[in-house]
């Protein structure tokens, strides 16, 4: 599903105007992004949550020129589901 199914389906169910739901889906967006840059996780009830993750410093190899490069240590972004609906996908009640 893009962006604009969800903005599509959303005008629909609600009767509001596609421009409106746009607006307000890439705002909610936007502070999801600016909190997960500021180190803050965002935690939706009954949804999930997005997490900042951090990466430990590792070592890779490059196999094909038999070099091994250390990878620093690094934050990542990550979405982390609540049960139900972890269940709900996997049809579990």
């Amino acid at each position: 599903m893009t962006k604009a199914e969800i903005v599509n389906e959303i005008a629909n169910k609600t009767g509001f105007d596609k421009n409106s739901v746009q607006t307000i889906v890439e705002a909610f967006m936007t502070s999801v992004k600016t909190s997960l840059v500021n180190d803050e996780n965002v935690y939706l009830r009954g949804f999930g949550s997005f997490i900042v993750k951090e990466r430990a410093e590792k070592t890779a190899r490059n196999i094909s020129k038999k070099t091994s490069i250390v990878i620093p240590a690094h934050k990542i972004p990550a979405f982390k589901p609540c049960k139900p609906f972890v269940n709900a996908v996997k049809k579990i009640k």
